[in-house]
């Protein structure tokens, strides 16, 4: 895969955000570029300057794990974007593997995965891929997720809903944030599964029918989306501060589990309960179904 554009924009963006001061170097009067020169990120990295330059230009196929490790230090990287810089370090490598994919034509989870899912009574958990779709859900996130849900087209995408759909503006509180981390997640994916069709599709998608997602897209910014707290407004029972805890699933590559709940007597706690009551309602007695479709890749 030919991936030396990316290479090059994630590393210059990447040299543009550190400050001499910030790694010990003097600022100086006549600086023309934003952040560190490439002769500086050399010197740190302990390279030679025509290495680094190759490097930044996209011929990174062939670098040593211990040169990459002394680039992201040398940039500052934290543990999300120095697993990037070594995605992308393998995509390049002419004897790199994708990864070993199962067939998801017509994937269902296994029984037991939506027993777990069921078990789950107080809060929404579901099923994602690196591409957000949503693959499987307890009632609770159908209901929490009912507007992604009432969108047209399988799987349900929270990244489509995002920056396509104008009730995530009233959904999300903070848009700006959810935008970003949702950006961030899908570079990171993309660094990370390269070769997913699908992945690429959905990217070609939003960048061409949202501005916000193209300039986001842009900053070539990723994140490890592990565990935090969240702020929603439900269209059917108001704000909620949620909790939020992702696992990745050892049995399905490329899968994890989300699994939000409320903190114990606290208001969203009371609203997680009128939700639970609505879902109810709302999808009794027989429910809708808990499991979608994944697409081809």
């Amino acid at each position: 895969m030919d991936n030396r554009a990316e290479v090059r924009e994630f590393l210059v963006s990447r040299r543009a955000r550190v400050a001499p001061d910030d790694v010990g170097l003097p600022a100086g009067s006549n600086r023309r570029v934003k952040g560190l020169r490439r002769s500086e990120v050399a010197t740190l990295a302990g390279v030679s300057v025509e290495y680094y330059t190759r490097l930044e230009r996209g011929a990174i196929s062939g670098a040593s794990p211990e040169v990459l490790d002394a680039l992201a230090k040398a940039l500052r990287l934290d543990d999300a974007e120095r697993a990037h810089l070594f995605d992308l370090a393998h995509a390049a490598s002419p004897v790199a593997r994708p990864p070993k994919r199962r067939q998801t034509k017509g994937w269902t989870p296994h029984p037991s995965l939506q027993w777990t899912l069921d078990a789950v009574t107080a809060g929404p958990a579901f099923v994602r891929n690196g591409r957000l779709d949503i693959l499987a859900a307890n009632v609770l996130a159908r209901a929490f997720y009912k507007d992604v849900f009432d969108m047209p087209g399988q799987p349900p995408n929270i990244a489509r809903f995002t920056f396509l759909d104008e009730r995530a503006y009233d959904f999300y509180p903070d848009w700006d944030m959810f935008a970003e981390v949702t950006v961030a997640i899908l570079r990171t994916e993309a660094g990370r599964d390269p070769h997913n069709k699908e992945l690429h599709d959905l990217i070609g998608e939003l960048s061409t029918r949202s501005k916000e997602f193209r300039s986001l897209w842009g900053a070539h910014n990723v994140r490890h989306h592990g565990t935090g707290f969240k702020t929603f407004h439900h269209p059917v029972v108001g704000q909620m501060t949620l909790a939020y805890e992702g696992l990745d699933m050892e049995a399905e590559h490329g899968l994890s589990i989300t699994i939000y709940t409320a903190e114990p007597g606290s208001a969203s706690a009371e609203r997680m309960q009128l939700l639970a009551s609505w879902a109810a309602s709302e999808y009794a007695p027989t429910g809708p179904p808990t499991t979608v479709e994944e697409p081809r890749r």
